[in-house]
């Protein structure tokens, strides 16, 4: 099979690494430049992890997410986060309905296999904690009864890391629950010129199928996937590095909270999909590494001097990789 017969025809079960490999070469069709933030997406998945997407408006957040749930062909619902939205309105409340006289569930947004949460910390804390038993058990709790989620099921949050006035920023405990937080960059000038060159040529970016974007993955590719992903071999001595690492961060002197034992089950987690997505059916030292940053920097805390140095959560992890020994 070519790789362009894998851009526009799904695979079968069976070839589910070339199917989701093909995911980032049909969402390059439509979003340029955010390499990593595409590939950090497919590794979310393949853990049935949560991912936070931070960036400036306009380096396709939001186009990246709907992209990403046409090329894998599940649904998808984007909620906007704003000031006075209410719990109900992301998760579904009971109505009353006078024809029965009973009161009915109708579903919220949640209910999706791919929910964008659009600026996420512009909503109150209250809102914000709607969706942790969503993204942790799957469900969603109303008037004492659980209700299961689709599966697949991911939130995809932005968040935009310029404008503070009117933002609640996220409670550790709630970003702990996200697997990854992916940095969208500015694109550099030859993308940019690529931008420029679609829209001219006329590119809609709400019209995914003009640009020739169609499924080439599903669900049962995704659960496939993962089950192989979960057969991958990880050493003893990888599991001890990953073990160092997360706790070199706990002793850093520009840190008030370190990671904890959820960030060294993500970053086994992370290092595995990588190392699949790679043709590997083990896990390096190398993988591990490779995404220490995305699974990381978002579960430490700065100590408040520390920020007002310029300290960043990457380069304390930075630091820690790099006074960390590696096994060989």
């Amino acid at each position: 099979m070519t790789d362009q017969l894998l851009k526009t025809v799904p695979a079968l079960p069976g070839d589910a690494r070339a199917a989701l490999t093909g995911l980032r070469d049909e969402i390059a069709k439509a979003v340029v430049g955010q390499d990593a933030a595409v590939t950090g997406m497919v590794v979310a998945l393949l853990c049935g992890g949560h991912v936070l997407l931070e960036g400036v408006p306009g380096v396709a957040k939001t186009l990246l997410v709907r992209t990403l749930a046409t090329a894998l062909d599940v649904e998808t619902k984007r909620v906007q986060f704003t000031p006075d939205l209410m719990p109900g309105d992301v998760t579904g409340s009971l109505v009353y309905d006078t024809r029965t006289a009973e009161f009915s569930f109708q579903p919220g947004p949640v209910f999706t296999n791919l929910m964008l949460a659009d600026e996420i910390n512009r909503t109150p804390p209250k809102t914000q904690a709607s969706l942790l038993e969503a993204m942790e058990e799957r469900q969603v709790t109303v008037d004492g009864e659980p209700r299961k989620l689709p599966e697949p099921f991911m939130v995809a949050a932005t968040q935009n890391p310029v404008e503070y006035e009117g933002t609640y920023p996220l409670p550790e405990a709630q970003l702990d629950r996200f697997l990854l937080k992916l940095v969208l960059p500015l694109p550099s000038r030859d993308q940019e010129f690529q931008v420029l060159s679609r829209h001219a040529n006329g590119f809609d970016p709400r019209d995914l199928a003009s640009a020739g974007v169609r499924p080439v993955a599903t669900a049962a590719h995704l659960a496939a996937a993962r089950a192989e992903v979960g057969r991958l071999t990880v050493a003893p001595e990888v599991l001890a590095y990953i073990v160092d690492l997360v706790r070199a961060t706990r002793n850093s002197p520009s840190l008030a909270m370190g990671v904890s034992p959820r960030g060294a089950t993500a970053l086994l987690n992370t290092s595995r999909a990588w190392a699949w997505l790679a043709g590997r059916d083990y896990v390096t030292p190398d993988d591990v590494k490779a995404l220490a940053l995305p699974t990381l920097r978002h579960r430490i805390q700065l100590r408040p001097e520390a920020e007002m140095e310029g300290t960043t959560p990457d380069s304390v992890i930075q630091a820690v990789l790099a006074q960390t020994p590696a096994p060989r």
